[in-house]
This record gives C-alpha cells, structure tokens and sequence, in this order.
C-alpha cells in the first residue's frame, strides 16, 4: 500500500473509533435521564464491541480495511434505521 493510503486507513479507523466512542457514550447519558432504556441498551452493544475492537486497533497500530468497511456499514445501516429500530425494541419490550 501507499503512504497516503496508510494515511486514510489510519484516519479513517480512528474516526470510526472515537464515533463508536461517543455513540455508547451518548446512549449511556440517554438511558440515565430517560426511558426506553432497553433500545438504547440494544443499539449501542454493536458500537460497544466496535469501540473495543478499534481500541485494541489503536493500541496496538494494526489497522486493516475489513474495520473500516464493517464500521462504515455498521454506522450507517444503524442510522438509516435507528428511529425505526428504537419503536420497534420499545413496542416490544415495553
């Protein structure tokens, strides 16, 4: 691979890191000061596991593209669908 190449790989897997990061982060605040607790319990356990993969990822500066594609699939299909899903998890859970 290239240098720049590298670059973006690098860039690119932080980035989805720290957006899984702030995600469980933001989910967590959610499920402290309101209800539907189980939903935002639900959809924040894929960044969860997104979080400590990219972390370990980080650590230890292996970075491959599989993370990247899979987070950039994972985050978009989770907020394309996030409002439809939140209903649906509490109509069912409620």
């Amino acid at each position: 691979m290239s240098k720049a190449s590298d670059r973006y790989l690098v860039l690119i897997t932080k980035i989805i890191f720290f957006y899984s990061v702030f995600y469980v982060i933001m989910k967590a605040i959610a499920m402290v000061q309101g209800p539907w607790v189980v939903p935002h319990l639900i959809l924040s356990l894929p960044y969860l596991i997104f979080a400590v993969i990219g972390g370990l990822i980080v650590k230890n500066s292996r970075y491959h593209w599989a993370y990247v594609i899979a987070g950039v699939i994972l985050i978009s299909v989770v907020r394309y669908y996030e409002l439809d899903w939140m209903l649906q998890l509490q109509e069912k859970f409620a």
